[in-house]
């Protein structure tokens, strides 16, 4: 087939606080933080920007609110190259925003309020033929409608794309979606709530992951320092290493690493080949100090 290096991103869009704290506190603790700083973020957003780095064109396909926190999350796009001509601008919902708070050894919990995102749904879909048309990846997240991610996986499919789920954050996905889905990426807990099998380490993840190719063509699930294990209907499981580098932040590194993913396979690259440049990717990320990306 030949290879369509546009990756369209369909998903979600958030203006990010991030808090620098000891630890993420518990229930009723109050903490004293050490800085805090804004970030344009969201899985979609996120995603695509990675996708524009990896040298492909990009396009992001969301819902911002008419607010300060919307205005800066699409002039983040237009900084990143990322063709943002279907964002919406709504006057009816604030924009998505979170809040990360990072401990002391990197790691993060963040609360997100959706907002906009969650119009996103048909009319979004038909307003992008033009864009699917052209389109060699359609990536989609859990973090807007589980009908809008069915409706334009069906739609980028019969356009001729291939649909990457990355099924983040955890929820029940429906056989409408299901059906329509070419690569699936989940980390380890989203891969239990897929599969309902535990996935302690990668031996699990490797049985889950070849349990799950028979439903989708592709599976990935990745596991952060253990690296990430992969199976097709038709190849043999593996698994592959994660690259030791000094840790600065997790943040962003799983979506990094599915927008060079999908960047990769838009160029036509192999399975194998395109999941290496996004393990490389994803390592260099969580080695960068946030202050620096």
């Amino acid at each position: 087939m030949t290879a369509r290096p546009l990756v369209t991103v369909f998903g979600s869009l958030h203006y990010d606080i991030m808090v620098d704290s000891p630890d993420r506190p518990r229930k009723g603790e109050t903490l004293a933080g050490s800085a805090w700083f804004p970030k344009c973020g969201g899985k979609g957003g996120n995603q695509a920007v990675a996708a524009a780095r990896a040298g492909v064109p990009a396009a992001m396909i969301g819902a911002v609110g008419d607010d300060d926190f919307g205005r800066a999350l699409v002039a983040n796009l237009d900084r990143r190259g990322v063709d943002r001509s279907h964002v919406r601008t709504l006057g009816s919902a604030g924009s998505g925003m979170s809040v990360a708070i990072f401990d002391a050894d990197g790691d993060y919990g963040a609360v997100i309020v959706s907002g906009a995102n969650l119009s996103l749904g048909e009319a979004d879909v038909a307003a992008a033929a033009d864009l699917l048309a052209r389109t060699g990846v359609l990536v989609l997240q859990n973090e807007v409608p589980d009908a809008a991610n069915a409706a334009i996986a069906a739609a980028a499919r019969a356009a001729g794309g291939r649909v990457l789920l990355n099924a983040a954050p955890a929820r029940p996905l429906s056989d409408a979606l299901q059906r329509q889905v070419d690569i699936l990426v989940v980390n380890a807990v989203e891969a239990a709530d897929v599969s309902g099998r535990e996935v302690a380490g990668p031996s699990d993840a490797l049985a889950v992951a070849a349990e799950l190719a028979g439903r989708f063509p592709h599976v990935v699930v990745t596991l952060g320092g253990d690296g990430l294990v992969y199976a097709g209907a038709d190849k043999a499981p593996y698994a592959l290493p994660a690259i030791p580098v000094r840790l600065a932040s997790t943040h962003g590194a799983g979506d990094e690493f599915i927008g060079v993913l999908a960047a990769g396979l838009a160029q036509g690259k192999g399975i194998r080949v395109a999941l290496e440049a996004a393990n490389a990717a994803a390592a260099k990320l969580v080695a960068t100090p946030e202050s620096e990306r």
